[in-house]
């Protein structure tokens, strides 16, 4: 449902991390600005933030916004592919966001037209261009991280503490010796021609 927001509107920004990786969860973040407090510097898209410098924004977001995340498993984008996935992950993230503040409008990285129920608009390049959607990618990002982190424990062969589970040339040798495991992405292994044990 796209429209324009009102100068009154509770706005969520909304973005995700792990859409291209090949192991792990899709996360989606949401996140409402406070109101009436400057902003950090450090709320900028996560992906130009040092790992340290996103933790620390994290922890501001976490004091002083609404904030939620969204967690969608290899299994379900292998079944319904990354779209769906992505979808579903951002419904999730804006369902836990609205039990500490409903928002009234949501502004969404990218340029997929995904389905909500609430008035939105997809803004490309929105995590450089929006405080909120770049507020969203840190706790998308955090959130990835600090679980693929944990699953790292589980698969300590494949380096995920490292490199998160997406496509480094380590990664690949790994899945090359090991094998891929429940939490990898069948379908984008296929599609990369990945060749792996029998």
């Amino acid at each position: 449902m796209p429209g324009a927001a009102s100068p009154s509107a509770i706005i969520a920004g909304i973005d995700e991390a792990g859409r291209g990786a090949l192991a792990g969860p899709i996360v989606a973040g949401a996140c409402i600005l406070p109101t009436g407090i400057p902003l950090p510097r450090f709320i900028r898209d996560s992906k130009k933030l040092a790992p340290d410098v996103r933790e620390e924004a994290f922890a501001w977001i976490a004091a002083h916004c609404a904030y939620g995340a969204g967690i969608v498993d290899a299994a379900f984008i292998d079944h319904f592919g990354i779209l769906p996935a992505t979808e579903k992950a951002m419904q999730e993230a804006v369902e836990v966001v609205a039990t500490h503040c409903r928002p009234t409008y949501l502004l969404v990285d990218g340029r997929d037209k995904f389905w909500f129920d609430y008035p939105h608009t997809a803004i490309i390049d929105g995590d450089n261009i929006e405080p909120c959607i770049a507020a969203a990618s840190i706790v998308a990002k955090v959130t990835r991280d600090r679980l693929m982190v944990e699953l790292d424990r589980t698969f300590p062969q494949y380096g995920w503490k490292l490199h998160k589970g997406y496509g480094t040339p380590e990664h690949f040798d790994a899945i090359r010796i090991h094998g891929p495991c429940p939490l990898h992405r069948r379908t984008f292994l296929r599609n990369l021609q990945i060749k792996t044990p029998q």
